[in-house]
């Protein structure tokens, strides 16, 4: 009989393709470290080309320092031998022709003595004069007008040198080391007013380090960063001191990761360990469904749109069916504990009540937020609404919203509302508002966001969660989140607690 294949039983094929997967993913990886380590080689041959080109220029650089130091020093002792030799030729040349005149005079001194010891009696008085004549001349020979000290001395010792210390520092010379990972101080490191201060410390003192890069990511998780983040890390270079506060955030996610490395001239060493820093902040979205028809919502900005009202709102069956309160961006940065609101059963807003909600409630804790407004609108309001804010009803006019209220039309006033009682405020209209709401202790104070120069506080006790809440007619604002409250706003709210409301009437 010839021979017959045999088909493999179907657990054997299984067995078999999970070999072969598993070979073909050895392979791969196999494949993938071959590629790396290619890459590491080359990367290891530009790597040394580089650094034995600035090894040679280093030294070059010192050799040229060395070369200029000792032409100048060579040229310190060439000036010093010409100026002394020219003194001592000078001095040698006048000394020479006082020499040479007084040997003159005094050979002539000495034929003078020899005639008169020669001579008769007779020729005395000749001798006598010429003698005298010989000893003045013999007076006023050069040679008693020099000084016979040099001018200039041959010792040239001062301008030795000793390289001893120089030759025993350079013989010293090593490659320089990989700076030490910086530690940060996580105790010691400020979360306050939307800005972040960071300090760090190093193992030991290094005089060779020249700066630190720092780096920042935001993150809502907590602890070590992830693999996967969907913030990318943010770079902060140059920083000299082993510290650094950044400012202008806005703190759009829990927590913000921060890592840091010291650089020599050479090398920069390893990131420290992250750590992350919580940062408290207030968070929240407009929720368009909840707007006007008369209200153009865009992210945190509304504008308002006369034709609005006009145009039937196809999507109105879908907007019913899609809570006003639960976003899915404010799903995703709330804390554990809470809960979108909702408005169930609920339209827009409608009729003149030209208002539009936050996607995020307030259940707890202190928040801040702030409102920059055209201040030409014909009527603005800001502050917060309970869930049971009717669609009709206007902000401050109902027992279930506070708000300030600015009003254009026909006479400009400022005021504070609530259950539809009103309360004219006599302060400047700033720019923008400045919106603090302590829930647990039922305050709500309004203040000018530039100057935090407080405008005015509800006291009253929340029965229910409260929301953002916004009101524009012919106007325009646009909202502030991610903000902490500001130390300026806590120390005044510290101040005044205790202390009874002169707002009393419109809790």
């Amino acid at each position: 009989m010839g021979d017959q294949k045999v088909s493999p039983e179907p657990e054997e094929q299984e067995s078999l393709r999970k070999i072969t997967n598993t070979l073909a993913m050895k392979n791969e990886e196999i494949s993938n470290f071959i590629c790396t380590l290619k890459q590491s080689l080359d990367n290891l041959e530009a790597n040394s080309s580089r650094v034995q080109d600035e090894l040679e220029s280093e030294f070059t650089s010192l050799h040229s320092v060395l070369d200029e130091m000792k032409e100048a020093m060579l040229t310190r002792i060439k000036q010093e031998r010409a100026s002394r030799t020219y003194e001592l030729q000078n001095q040698l040349s006048a000394c020479s022709k006082a020499l040479e005149s007084s040997e003159e005079l005094l050979e002539l001194a000495n034929q003078t003595l020899c005639s008169a010891e020669t001579d008769g009696f007779s020729q005395v008085n000749d001798h006598f004069l010429r003698s005298c004549n010989a000893a003045t001349l013999v007076t006023m020979a050069p040679a008693f007008r020099l000084s016979l000290k040099a001018k200039a001395s041959d010792n040239m010792s001062h301008l030795m040198v000793d390289f001893s210390q120089e030759r025993e520092m350079l013989q010293g010379l090593k490659f320089l080391p990989v700076p030490a990972t910086p530690e940060i101080q996580v105790s010691e490191c400020q979360v306050c007013d939307n800005t972040v201060t960071v300090i760090w410390t190093l193992p030991e003192p290094d005089s060779k380090i020249d700066h630190y890069i720092l780096e920042h990511r935001r993150t809502n998780h907590e602890g070590p960063p992830r693999i996967r983040e969907d913030y990318p890390w943010m770079v902060v270079e140059g920083i000299r001191e082993m510290e650094h506060t950044i400012t202008g955030l806005r703190f759009d996610t829990r927590y913000i990761t921060f890592r840091v490395k010291a650089c020599n001239k050479a090398v920069a060493g390893e990131f420290s360990e992250p750590i992350t820093l919580e940062t408290h902040a207030f968070n929240f979205k407009l929720d368009s469904a909840s707007a006007h028809q008369n209200l153009k919502v865009e992210d945190l900005s509304v504008e308002w749109d006369s034709s609005g009202g006009k145009v039937q709102d196809i999507r109105k069956e879908k907007n019913r069916t899609n809570s006003p309160m639960q976003s899915p961006a404010r799903s995703a940065l709330m804390s554990p504990k809470r809960a979108p609101t909702a408005r169930p059963g609920r339209d827009r807003f409608t009729a003149e009540s030209y208002t539009v909600l936050a996607d995020t409630m307030i259940d707890a804790g202190q928040q801040y937020w702030e409102v920059r407004f055209d201040k030409e609108s014909k009527a603005f309001a800001v502050g917060v609404a309970l869930r049971s804010l009717g669609r009709f009803d206007q902000l401050g006019k109902s027992s279930a919203s506070w708000c300030i209220h600015l009003n254009n039309w026909l006479q400009q006033s400022l005021t504070a509302k609530h259950n539809n009682k009103a309360r004219t405020l006599d302060c400047p209209i700033p720019n923008s508002i400045g919106v603090y709401v302590n829930f647990d202790e039922g305050v709500l104070s309004f203040y000018n966001a530039k100057t935090k120069q407080l405008m005015h506080t509800f006291k009253t006790k929340f029965q229910q969660p409260i929301i953002p809440a916004f009101m524009v007619w012919n106007g325009s604002f646009s909202v502030v989140t991610g903000l902490q409250v500001p130390s300026m706003v806590q120390s005044g709210q510290r101040k005044n607690s205790g202390t009874s409301s002169s707002n009393a009437s419109l809790t």
